[in-house]
């Protein structure tokens, strides 16, 4: 390829990367807000021109799996969350299923987890935190959780202990860190892994550490609500380079090679392994030390990705700010609902304001969310799952209870969040106030 042609190639992919700026700002630039006619969503994306940017030159090398801006993902995301490695996946529930598969690898040796062994989790929540517990053939213990902070209640962390408890699995709750002083206590107690869902916490801390430091593993979701997002995405967080090799070989096919894509013989020695009853020899990109997946992302996710991560901080200022300002600005309805209150020694990354309608107040949970987006457009979402329970899809599989469920039962009946996401500003929540204030004092004497 001569000099003239690649220059006109560079000149045109500079003109083609400063109109996807200008596109993205005409196009998908913020609009104004009217009340009444204007959505006020619970969560969405925030994207602009660097986004685009990074979306079309990633489109325009036309390499479609995972490649340089995967590999700059990666590296500057282990950096902002203080672990050792991140490796992306397609999605945050992908993640949780890698991260707890993990837990039974035979690299771990006689720690590895058995089908049969048991993991404390929390009844309410997002279905794929425990879904992976399940679906490695362990046995799900599910424990209350705790009105306003909407965390497990780690009172009764020893009761829910037996002979083949092995790991705990959490999540944060909507941005709010679980108390992780009882947490990674009983566990150092106990010997067993933990496994942090970090999907709506990125940015959160405790105790002046980052959340996803503190366990073995930890996951994250960058589905277009959480706090960065690639559209479909996530990642799991690696404590040591033994889990990162795991997670790889788990997430790229189960392979037990660890060349990047498009490379080979990293090892220096891709013909002269032996492992299983395989013949000395055997093509190492070939050899297969566990039974996996493919759950790698696009480049294109990746550059997005990017261009997200570089927001970060500005995301997580603005939802602490959205949060404090519903915070403030509710407090005269606290006889009607029970609002959110951070865990103690934490600092919350807010995915979403959560309330519960309080015990005797004569008002219907689902009437009132009917009329707030009927009505008003304000999108308000459950607490996921409830009691998860009670959830069809729950009915005869292997689990155990420890104590009763009695918070759970309520989250699932009274409770419900709206959103703090940084795509809102304040006059979308004070409209979003005078909403739900007007709704509760129609049915309620102050």
């Amino acid at each position: 390829m001569s000099d003239h042609h690649l220059a006109e190639i560079a000149a045109l992919r500079r003109q083609i990367l400063a109109l996807s700026e200008r596109y993205a700002m005409l196009a998908h630039g913020p609009k104004p807000f009217v009340p009444g006619a204007s959505p006020v969503p619970p969560a969405g994306k925030v994207l602009g021109a660097a986004e685009m940017r990074n979306l079309v030159d990633s489109a325009l090398d036309f390499w479609l799996t995972t490649g340089r801006f995967n590999a700059q993902f990666e590296s500057q995301l282990a950096r902002q969350a203080g672990v050792r490695r991140a490796l992306a996946v397609n999605s945050g529930s992908s993640a949780n299923l890698l991260a707890v598969s993990a837990l039974l690898s035979h690299e771990l040796g006689k720690r590895a987890l058995r089908p049969g062994d048991e993991v404390i989790t929390c009844a309410t929540g997002f279905p794929t935190t425990v879904n992976p517990i399940l679906q490695n053939g362990l046995v799900p213990v599910f424990l209350d959780v705790e009105l306003g902070t909407y965390n497990m209640d780690v009172s009764r962390l020893e009761e829910a202990l037996s002979p083949r408890t092995r790991a705990v699995v959490l999540a944060h709750a909507l941005g709010n860190p679980f108390d992780l002083a009882a947490v990674t206590a009983f566990c150092r107690k106990h010997g067993l892994f933990l496994v942090e869902d970090c999907c709506d916490a990125l940015g959160a801390s405790y105790g002046g550490r980052q959340v996803g430091t503190f366990g073995e593993l930890a996951t994250l979701s960058f589905y277009p609500a959480h706090h960065i997002t690639m559209g479909e995405g996530g990642a799991v967080l690696c404590s040591t380079t033994r889990f990162k090799k795991i997670v790889e070989s788990l997430r790229d096919w189960g392979r037990d090679c660890y060349c990047e894509p498009g490379k080979d013989n990293t090892c220096n020695k891709r013909f002269a392994w032996q492992l299983g009853e395989l013949p000395p020899g055997y093509d190492h990109k070939y050899t297969y030390s566990h039974l996996g997946y493919n759950l790698k992302i696009t480049d294109m996710q990746a550059a997005i990705g990017v261009a997200q991560l570089a927001r970060l901080d500005g995301f997580v200022a603005a939802r602490r700010a959205n949060w404090q300002y519903l915070r403030d600005g509710l407090a005269d309805l606290e006889d009607v609902l029970i609002l959110p209150r951070a865990t103690d020694g934490s600092e919350p990354s807010w995915f979403g304001f959560c309330m519960t309608l309080r015990p005797g107040v004569p008002i219907d949970r689902e009437d009132l969310l009917r009329w707030l987006n009927d009505e008003r457009k304000v999108g308000t979402r459950l607490l996921f799952g409830g009691n998860l329970l009670r959830q069809p899809y729950m009915k005869d599989r292997p689990h155990r209870v420890a104590g009763p469920l009695e918070g759970s039962d309520v989250v699932m009946n009274r409770s419900f969040w709206t959103g703090v996401y940084p795509g809102l500003g304040t006059d979308q929540l004070d409209y979003m106030m005078d909403s739900l204030r007007h709704y509760i004092r129609a049915r309620v004497s102050p």
